[in-house]
Formats: structure tokens, C-alpha cells, sequence
């Protein structure tokens, strides 16, 4: 247990039976009456996000969270396969529990797998990766004098937005995180 007023982003707690990725809090001392702990919290499962009030000093549980690196081998019908590092057990998981990551995820790209009672919550991708242009148009003579960009598709099948330099056959870095392009290798 843990006091609301020790809350940190990205801190996951166990409430109404489910678990709860703090998103975002305020301490707030009004002038009159007691002070509370505002939060937005998402739920891990679903991604439903909430806002919560929390009396000052209240305790909440905090949720135990085991982290496991594991390296993704292939994809098999609708799961997805994983091999732990240490032990060499191989999981199969669902898009959904790998989330918007599965658009950069990669053969033999290792990975780290959030467990909670031994139940996959969370799967973390690398936040940048180097992928390889498949598809993406021409420049034009004349398009580069603003700079501008043209979509490019990746050989994992994410969309990012280029520079025009960038031609078929490239290798860019991309942030998984925000999806965007940050140079050529």
C-alpha cells in the first residue's frame, strides 16, 4: 500500500478489482477543507481512461509488475510468438496485448513483456527502430525547396512520414513512440 500523495506517472495500481496506469495527477490544498489528489487514470486492460479523486493521505495498492526481456520469433495465425531470454519458454501473444507497437515489431527484435500474477498486461517495444523503406513515391524535381515530406512504407508495414531524399530501399530510425522519422542509416 502506498500513500495517494507518493502517486508518480506511470506509477499502475490495483483498484475496483482491475489494474490502473497513472496518467496524470495534482495535489490540490483549496483554501478551505481538506486537500485531495486528482487523477486521470488509464486502465491497463481496456484503455479506458478515468478521472479518480483521491482524499490526501488515502492508500491505494500498488500494483506488483514483473518485467521480462523476450525476443519475438514469428507470427502464427492471429498470436504472436515470444521467447524468454532466460528460460527459452516461448508464449504466444494477441495484438491486443502487444497495442500499437505491433506496427514496428520485427523478427528476433527483443522486447519487454509487463506480467502481473503471471498474466501479460503490457508488452514495451524499443522506442526507436531501424526499418526498411518498402514502398514510398518518387521526388519530384522542384518539391524540396520547403523541406516538405511524402509517406513511406516500411517493410513492417508502418506509415511514416520522409523527408524526400529517402528513396525505396533505405534504412531509416524511427521513434515508436511518436512515430516519426529522425534520420537515415
Amino acid at each position: 500500500m502506498i500513500s495517494v500523495n507518493d502517486l508518480k506517472t506511470g506509477l499502475t495500481l490495483e483498484l475496483d478489482n482491475g489494474l490502473w496506469t497513472v496518467v496524470d495527477f495534482l495535489h490540490v490544498k483549496p483554501g478551505k477543507g481538506a486537500a485531495f489528489v486528482r487523477t486521470t487514470l488509464k486502465h491497463v486492460e481496456t484503455g479506458r481512461v478515468v478521472e479518480k479523486t483521491f482524499r490526501a493521505g488515502e492508500k491505494v495498492a500498488k500494483a506488483m509488475l514483473e518485467r521480462r526481456d523476450m525476443q519475438y520469433l514469428y507470427k502464427e495465425g492471429t498470436g504472436y510468438v515470444m521467447m524468454d531470454l532466460e528460460n527459452y519458454e516461448q508464449i504466444t501473444l494477441t495484438q491486443d496485448q502487444i497495442g500499437d507497437g505491433i506496427k514496428y515489431l520485427k523478427e528476433n527484435m527483443n522486447v519487454s513483456i509487463l506480467l502481473h500474477d503471471t498474466k501479460v498486461v503490457g508488452c514495451d517495444i524499443p522506442s526507436h527502430v531501424e526499418l526498411e523503406v518498402v514502398d514510398t513515391p518518387p521526388a519530384e524535381k522542384g518539391n524540396t525547396a520547403q523541406g516538405g515530406t511524402k509517406p513511406a512504407t516500411t517493410e513492417t508495414g508502418a506509415v511514416v512520414n520522409v523527408p524526400f531524399f529517402v528513396q525505396n530501399g533505405d534504412r531509416i530510425r524511427i521513434d515508436t513512440r511518436t512515430n516519426e522519422y529522425l534520420d537515415r542509416c
